[in-house]
């Protein structure tokens, strides 16, 4: 078990957390990234990135987090694989304790743990990941232009995604379990002006099948009914779009979060509610949820994390 103290210790390493650590080295402040179980976030697992500014012909996310973390580390930031488990706020420096059991104290902190899609728990999800499978329309929409895909879900988000992958797509499915849909009245009726969209209420997606890919999907009307039927619907795209989970539970009770997990900040800053403690990236972010968003809280965070050192 070792103590290490540092000016800035950075929990997570995705987007919000590698801009972090570069701002912070150039400007002179030692900062620590401790990794989180995911290293890179959830951009590594993201085939290709083509809307991240300056990769006019695309670039794969596990490479570009590569190459975040490299010009971070480039700049004296210290990146060490492995996990926060415990956070003690309650005076400065603050103490925060390792999986492997190491102790860091530090001046200050940024939250950068990310934040992680949900799915549906289909057996069937996991198996096509990458290959037909996502949970971020925006990110991998353009993927299957001209295809027919599904989303599964019945809020905001669902909706959304719908309306944005109609005007990519061909046709888009939208698997509702539920006899309504939960989302805004607004955004309901502007999917219904939609031709190329149908929604299958009360329809529960029981499995995705495909060779070499999402091919299709299994979905049930009316499950655990006499009504039940079931039917099979081509498709090469699967959404899920049933929520997000920030990864913030360790710090409950000393941050102030919203009723979903996901940090309140006092904006404009990124400072949280404690003195000292800054949070960026998806965690603190139930909207916009990209990495380029996430990389510029990554940047505020670090210049708000100058801004109190020097101060204190």
């Amino acid at each position: 078990m070792a103590t290490t103290h540092t000016q800035c210790l950075i929990i997570g390493s995705g987007p919000a957390g590698y801009t972090a650590g570069l701002y912070l080295s150039r400007a002179g402040i030692k900062s620590t990234i401790i990794s989180g179980p995911h290293q890179g976030g959830q951009l590594t697992d993201t085939h290709e990135v083509e809307n991240y500014p300056g990769f006019p012909d695309a670039i794969g996310g596990y490479d570009l987090m590569q190459l975040m973390e490299q010009q971070a580390v480039k700049f004296g930031t210290e990146l060490i694989t492995d996990e926060i488990v415990k956070a003690d706020f309650s005076q400065r420096p603050f103490t925060l304790t390792t999986d492997a059991g190491d102790i860091f104290t530090a001046d200050s902190v940024i939250i950068a743990t990310g934040a992680t899609a949900k799915y549906t728990g289909l057996p069937a999800e996991q198996k096509y990941r990458g290959q037909g499978v996502s949970a971020c329309a925006v990110c991998d929409g353009f993927f299957y232009r001209k295809q027919d895909v599904i989303i599964v879900g019945g809020g905001d988000t669902a909706v959304g995604d719908v309306i944005y992958l109609s005007k990519i797509c061909n046709k888009v499915y939208l698997a509702v379990r539920k006899p309504y849909l939960r989302a805004s009245k607004i955004l309901q009726e502007r999917m219904k002006e939609l031709p190329n969209v149908e929604v299958l209420t009360e329809h529960v997606v029981t499995d995705i099948y495909g060779e070499n890919g999402v091919e299709g999907v299994e979905v049930v009307f009316r499950r655990g009914t006499p009504d039940e039927t079931t039917r099979r619907i081509p498709v090469t795209g699967y959404f899920a779009a049933v929520g997000r989970k920030p990864q913030t539970d360790i710090f409950a009770g000393q941050i102030s979060m919203d009723e979903n997990g996901y940090i309140l900040t006092n904006q404009p800053s990124t400072a949280t509610n404690i003195l000292g403690v800054f949070a960026a990236g998806d965690c603190a972010d139930p909207v916009y949820r990209q990495a380029v968003v996430a990389a510029a809280s990554g940047c505020k965070s670090a210049l708000d994390v100058e801004k109190f050192l020097n101060e204190n």
